[in-house]
């Protein structure tokens, strides 16, 4: 089996939920769960967490992730590419004289993403030899045949419009091509998209369907009133989790 690490990034400054990387969720931070995902799926030789906060790290650490210093902040922005922190990882590592074959990217806020649903996405990127990653999607609920950009006072459609038949913006939704829009949930990809490529995902992607909650993103905080629902009702559940070191004093 090809040797692995788990990339899990944390910045410090979420705007949109703030401190949510550690905000606790059934009794955890929600970072944990990212952690311990990893951990417990059998795949991975490091589970390593990208952060500029202390906070975050001492958390990540308490939890089993390797943390190998904060990231610097010119590349800890919220306009930072991926790109950026995970060559500054695989640089890291490979100074150390690891060098994975894969890296995974497990986003902290794809919390019920377990250990099962990392290993099935790592058995079907091994099937696809002709991908470079393999990427979580799930099927667009709001078709981007129905969007606009505005121009000046007025709406132009985002997609190209056909100069015959009914424009996709006036079509039902079941008349129009399946579209796919990526989640949080995970990337898996060889390490030569990063160090080769220059990308996270590489020239040829492979789609991995997520299903139900395992691509569930907390990005807003409405979405975290719906994580908590979820739990309460059943409609979703959270990988187990327990820290494995003391928290500094």
């Amino acid at each position: 089996m090809p040797s692995a690490v788990a990339l899990i990034p944390a910045r410090g400054g979420s705007q949109r939920v703030p401190g949510k990387n550690v905000r606790e969720l059934a009794g955890h931070p929600l970072i944990a769960y990212s952690v311990g995902a990893a951990r417990s799926c059998g795949l991975f030789d490091a589970v390593i967490v990208s952060t500029d906060s202390e906070k975050i790290a001492e958390v990540a650490a308490r939890y089993g992730a390797e943390v190998p210093g904060l990231r610097p902040a010119e590349i800890a922005s919220s306009t930072s590419p991926d790109i950026e922190w995970v060559r500054h990882v695989l640089g890291g590592l490979e100074a150390e004289g690891r060098e994975p074959e894969l890296f995974s990217i497990l986003r902290p806020t794809s919390p019920f993403r377990g250990a099962e649903t990392i290993r099935r996405a790592h058995n079907e990127l091994l099937a696809r030899t002709e991908a470079d990653s393999i990427r979580a999607v799930e099927l667009c609920k709001q078709h981007p045949g129905k969007m606009w950009t505005l121009d000046g006072g007025l709406m132009r459609p985002l997609l190209s419009q056909s100069e015959e038949g009914v424009p996709t913006h006036s079509r039902q939704y079941q008349d129009l091509p399946e579209v796919y829009v990526q989640n949080s949930s995970l990337e898996i990809a060889w390490t030569r998209a990063a160090t080769e490529q220059g990308s996270i995902a590489g020239d040829t992607v492979a789609p991995f369907f997520t299903d139900g909650p395992e691509g569930f993103t907390i990005d807003y905080p409405s979405d975290w009133s719906e994580a908590e629902r979820m739990l309460a009702e059943g409609d979703a559940s959270l990988p187990d989790v327990h820290p494995v070191a003391a928290a500094r004093a």
